[in-house]
């Protein structure tokens, strides 16, 4: 018998046990202990450009919402149900100072102060104060509006990033909400699987060998196919990987890939360009089988377009692939989705190559646990106005590249 292998009737599909998530560290509703790790951060939930006239609804941590900007630039996000009677406030109209309910004309301010009852027979402002409409913090930056959805007294500071402040003049920030760096592109913005087969993906540099490279492309950098030997460490807001290559012409380049809590990541540029990294995603959770991916990159000031669905590493957009095409290139969408809308850990056998995956849900499962026991998650903070954080990722080489 061939060393490693078992008998003939080992292993069969019969009978095996229950096939389960992990839910501790998936699941994200209120209540939940993931829920409310994530509910102690700020958590990208649109565009900002996106807010107009029309109230927009939203799904995040497993709660649908209304976000709105009134005609005073001020924006708001409020619970779906109009607190009088429950009517759909996705069709309320928004005014200067807040927004209107279609059903009885309450009108509500972006923290959810009932400012109008036009159809009371008279003004009673202690009943008005008894009428707030649920809602939530909204603050805006890098050209999206962030959200708070924990324990009013634990809100933290929205945080600034380093590379992202002192923009130069020729230079902007560029958002977006498109799914290219899972795989899709500007077709598809909610991805339908759980977040964090999206974010764990981030810490496996194995994969780019295999699935981008050798078996998929090259799909990116044709010199991804050289095997990296790499480093795992954690760090002040998370951790990080350095994925070490020494490539056939003498050239050698420290990959660094960093991943910050709750749902962040920073990818250097995949076409292994020198420097740092100009570009930082969120994973947002929609609920607990879908989630958004937002991104900021900085890019020179006549840029148009969006980064990330522009950048020419496939012959074809994604959306343009017809089902043979994706099956010869399957791609991190193909992949991660095909694992199911929440993958079963149950059934995976983890090894060597894993270990930044296996650090990350320890790391993850400590900080939910953590605030489980009443304390505050890595990376918060509570000054007003706090120093931007570093991020460190890049492509790193020995030699300046021309």
């Amino acid at each position: 018998m061939t060393e490693g292998l078992t008998d003939e009737l080992s292993g069969s599909a019969y009978g095996r046990d229950q096939q389960i998530h992990n839910s501790e560290i998936t699941e994200v509703g209120p209540g939940t202990p993931c829920g409310e790790f994530m509910r102690r951060y700020w958590h990208p939930v649109e565009l900002s450009e996106r807010l107009g006239e029309r109230p927009i609804e939203v799904r995040v941590l497993g709660e649908d919402l209304i976000l709105f900007r009134d005609s005073s630039r001020r924006p708001g996000l409020i619970t779906p149900r109009c607190v009088h009677r429950g009517a759909p406030m996705a069709f309320a109209k928004v005014e200067k100072r807040g927004i209107r309910c279609p059903y009885h004309g309450w009108l509500f301010d972006a923290e959810g102060n009932c400012l109008e009852q036009p159809c009371e027979v008279a003004d009673k402002p202690a009943f008005r104060a008894r009428c707030r409409q649920p809602w939530y913090p909204v603050e805006e930056r890098y050209g999206l509006v962030f959200a708070y959805l924990g324990p009013p007294e634990k809100k933290p500071s929205l945080p600034r990033w380093a590379p992202f402040e002192n923009i130069r003049p020729d230079e902007k920030i560029v958002p977006d909400a498109a799914s290219y760096s899972v795989g899709g592109d500007d077709t598809e913005e909610i991805i339908p699987w759980n977040w964090l087969q999206d974010w764990e993906n981030t810490m496996d540099p194995f994969h780019v060998v295999i699935l981008h490279t050798a078996f998929s492309g090259p799909q990116f950098n044709p010199e991804m196919a050289v095997m990296p030997k790499v480093d795992w460490h954690e760090t002040y807001l998370g951790m990080q990987y350095t994925a070490h290559r020494e490539f056939p012409d003498g050239r050698k380049m420290d990959r660094v890939t960093h991943v910050m809590f709750p749902s962040l990541r920073s990818v250097p540029n995949i076409q292994l360009t020198e420097g740092v990294a100009e570009s930082m995603g969120w994973l947002v959770p929609v609920d607990d089988t879908h989630h958004r991916t937002f991104h900021i990159t900085r890019m020179p000031l006549d840029f148009e377009g969006v980064p990330l669905v522009t950048a020419p590493v496939l012959e074809k957009k994604w959306s343009d692939m017809n089902d043979d095409e994706r099956w010869v290139m399957p791609g991190d969408w193909e992949i991660q989705k095909g694992q199911g809308p929440i993958t079963l850990h149950s059934e995976e056998r983890l090894g060597s190559s894993d270990i930044g995956v296996s650090m990350l849900r320890r790391k993850l499962t400590a900080q939910i646990r953590l605030v489980a026991d009443g304390g505050d998650p890595i990376g918060v903070q509570r000054e007003p106005d706090p120093s931007p954080l570093d991020i460190g990722a890049g492509n790193f080489y020995d030699t300046p590249q021309n």
